[in-house]
């Protein structure tokens, strides 16, 4: 199976605390800094499962950006797209289980139709990150992306990926892509509406939803929630449900995003 990834290759700064943060003092926490970004953690997964895996996108030409390009392609991950400006970075607070996000996409949201080479969708499946929807150029991108993947054969898969960002244009964008799979949490679902597509319910705790079916979640000790989603998409576009939430729960099971 090959699959490709389309959006994010940032810079994840994970703090884990033990106990919630003190306004205008300190407090202790555990961090881990490395390759993140919810279509560089897709693609890792894949590949870490099994998967061809190829990340596009655009990255800085900073020492994070040749950092997480580094970690990303050292994951067996073909790495490509254009290179310039400033790396994204993400800080993710993880406390009793769940996260808090604090996102800067730097350069990511900067590539545009023009710098996309036709060979690098020749896949089965291209993903799209969410984010990626958000506004041009990018946007515009991701519409050009897919046309490139359909015309090799491929399916095209979308995770919403935010609730609080959707607005109609958002909507727009995604219902003109016309996925042949969509992840959503719930609530992401509520506020996209009506798409003809196979939708994937991302239920945290409570599993997944798939053609009119619960899965429940796997067991696992939850240390941090942060790319679980990414995980579970990774593993659902692999192999199935079962893989997706198997790879759900070894991504909760320790500090970061990636495998």
């Amino acid at each position: 199976m090959r699959l490709t990834t389309l959006g994010d290759l940032l810079l994840d700064v994970i703090v884990e605390l033990a106990h919630p943060l003190v306004p205008g003092d300190d407090q202790v926490a555990r961090t881990r800094t490395g390759a993140g970004g919810q279509a560089a953690n897709v693609a890792a997964w894949a590949r870490e499962l099994g998967a061809e895996a190829r990340f596009v996108g655009k990255r800085g030409s900073d020492a994070a950006g040749e950092l997480v390009t580094r970690e990303l392609a050292e994951r067996g991950v073909a790495v490509v797209g254009p290179v310039g400006g400033r790396t994204g970075v993400v800080v993710s607070i993880a406390s009793d289980g769940d996260r808090t996000m604090a996102s800067d996409r730097g350069a990511a949201v900067e590539l545009a139709p023009h710098e996309l080479e036709g060979a690098w969708f020749d896949c089965d499946v291209l993903h799209i990150s969410g984010y990626s929807l958000l506004r041009p150029p990018l946007a515009d991108t991701a519409a050009a992306a897919a046309l490139l993947a359909r015309s090799r054969g491929a399916q095209v898969s979308v995770d919403v990926s935010t609730w609080t960002l959707v607005d109609d244009e958002f909507r727009t964008r995604l219902r003109e892509l016309e996925p042949d799979v969509v992840f959503a949490t719930e609530r992401e679902r509520e506020v996209v509406g009506a798409v003809e597509t196979r939708w994937v319910l991302k239920r945290g705790a409570r599993g997944l939803s798939v053609d009119g079916r619960d899965h429940p979640a796997d067991a696992a000790t939850v240390v941090d929630t942060t790319g679980a989603g990414d995980a579970l998409a990774a593993g659902f576009l692999v192999g199935g449900a079962e893989l997706g939430l198997s790879a759900a729960a070894r991504c909760c099971a320790r500090l970061g995003a990636m495998p």
